[in-house]
């Protein structure tokens, strides 16, 4: 699998030299590419869900924003798949547990 900078949700390569701008959207399929969660400093464990301590807490991780530290992430694509399997197996031990 090959690491790429791409959009978060459909996969389109971002090519050009440089970040997007706040205003910048994905030509496939329109979602923000200056997102938190495109960001290499992007990390569920880390506070504010950011690694990185200077910039300022965004509360809204799939929206644009205006963070000065933003790099765009390189990494392999993996599409979204319609079900999670943990989610799935969770629902099935719930529906046993209350007779479902």
């Amino acid at each position: 699998m090959s690491t790429t900078r791409h959009c978060r949700q459909c996969g389109w390569e971002w090519t050009l030299a440089g970040q997007p701008g706040r205003g910048d959207s994905c030509h496939q399929c329109g979602a923000d590419l200056r997102v938190c969660l495109n960001c290499v400093s992007y990390d569920l464990r880390a506070a504010h869900q950011c690694r990185d301590r200077r910039a300022d807490p965004v509360f809204e991780k799939a929206v644009g924003n205006f963070c000065e530290y933003f790099e765009l992430a390189r990494r392999g694509f993996v599409p979204k798949t319609e079900t999670n399997p943990r989610e799935n197996a969770a629902r099935d031990q719930m529906k046993k547990l209350f007779g479902d």
